[in-house]
């Protein structure tokens, strides 16, 4: 699968493990239960998932685990179960997920998508939605707005997407006892510059990760144990039993680990962890909000982030090891700092080391209008993340004291 189709058909989490999974079984991956003892062949290819999160392995003969921790939501407008039908028109009930620069997702086509849980003979089955029809979500008209350009707050309980003329049922569209459906943008991704240099789509943040991660398994032969986890919720704090502050990740590294004879506690010391969620690039048009000496740019190469107050694990050591193993590889890197006193946005890395305290760096692709329903990177720099992901996977090193051996 293309990155530009993963990206346009991921809608939700859901469909992001669906894809993901799709490309690990044609590769041959074996998938997994966790209700199951863990059967690991030498150098097996496995995958599990749990909810809108799945984690992929690959066995290495080197003690030491690889990890690319990636997270496969994006803000959208979640649904509420009851639409509001009133003045002639359907509307679509909705409450924010995430932190959405919600302007730009008004009048452009949104798509409903999620999972739906029906009853049937049997019990309750859960699948996805995907809706076969668009919505929109229309604004105030500048003659009844005035001031709409001198600033725009939208009250997201008033502006609502319409769903349909006259009064329709909205439970007859899927038929479910209940769901988690979103509105998300429908748009397809494009190439846009003199040269088509600029990818520009919706859910980049951090489906580039995701992809670039899942693709990266696939295609390298790991030293050590190599892992993807791609994990849900990290737009609202990562507060799910799927995501980074549950306990998926943690017992799936203790479960490879247990099996293959070896105890985390021995293992994560020689390990890497590598949070990979996108880095706000230089904004030509707003350079004041950078860092004026460590911003990274579109096309400069990886973003590897750091933090003071640890919004990012990144810490001397890691980063060495990052940049080091990057070099080798021929991968280009740069830096990302926040611009003092400016807010940084968090990540899942923080969180997944409550649960697994593995050694690790927070890295990303540098990207514009983050959060936005079409967000805005290099091209070359989704390659170079790939590129990158799989130096770590092929990564060999140990540490002996206070050395770190190649």
């Amino acid at each position: 699968m293309e990155l530009t189709t993963f990206l346009a058909t991921s809608y939700t989490p859901y469909h992001t493990v669906q894809n993901a999974a799709a490309m690990l079984a044609e590769a041959g991956f074996t998938l997994l239960d966790e209700r199951e003892e863990f059967p690991l062949a030498p150098e097996g290819k496995y995958y599990l998932v749990r909810g809108g999160s799945l984690i992929a392995f690959r066995c290495g003969k080197e003690r030491g685990l690889r990890v690319a921790a990636t997270h496969t939501d994006s803000p959208c407008f979640k649904l509420k179960e009851r639409p509001l039908s009133e003045n002639g028109y359907t509307r679509l009930n909705i409450e924010p997920y995430g932190g959405g620069i919600w302007y730009t997702f008004f009048d452009r086509p949104l798509r409903i998508a999620g999972r739906i849980v029906r009853e049937t003979a049997r019990g309750l089955e859960v699948g996805l939605y995907t809706s076969p029809f668009t919505v929109v979500l229309p604004s105030l008209a500048i003659h009844q707005n005035r001031t709409v350009n001198e600033h725009f707050a939208p009250d997201l309980q008033k502006e609502l997407p319409l769903l349909a003329l006259g009064d329709k049922d909205f439970s007859a569209l899927h038929g479910a006892v209940s769901f988690d459906l979103f509105a998300v943008p429908a748009e397809e991704p494009v190439f846009c510059g003199a040269d088509g240099e600029f990818l520009c789509s919706p859910r980049i943040d951090d489906l580039t990760g995701v992809y670039a991660s899942i693709r990266a398994l696939i295609e390298t032969e790991p030293a050590a144990t190599a892992v993807a986890a791609a994990l849900c919720g990290e737009e609202i704090g990562s507060r799910v039993d799927d995501g980074a502050g549950g306990d998926f990740l943690k017992t799936v590294l203790e479960r490879i680990c247990r099996a293959r004879g070896e105890r985390t506690e021995t293992v994560f010391p020689d390990s890497l962890l590598l949070s990979s969620d996108n880095a706000h690039a230089l904004h030509p048009n707003h350079p004041e909000t950078s860092d004026p000496a460590d911003h990274p740019v579109l096309g400069g190469g990886i973003a590897i982030k750091t933090h003071a107050d640890g919004a990012y694990t990144t810490n001397a050591v890691t980063s060495a090891l990052t940049k080091t193993i990057f070099s080798r590889a021929g991968v280009k890197w740069q830096l990302f700092y926040n611009r003092t006193g400016m807010k940084s946005g968090a990540t899942l890395g923080a969180i997944s080391l409550a649960q697994a305290c593995i050694p690790s760096a927070d890295i990303g692709i540098a990207q514009l209008a983050m959060h936005s329903a079409s967000e805005t990177v290099a091209a070359k720099d989704c390659l170079e993340l790939q590129k990158g992901l799989a130096a770590l996977y092929e990564s060999s090193f140990r540490r002996d004291g206070s050395e770190i051996l190649f």
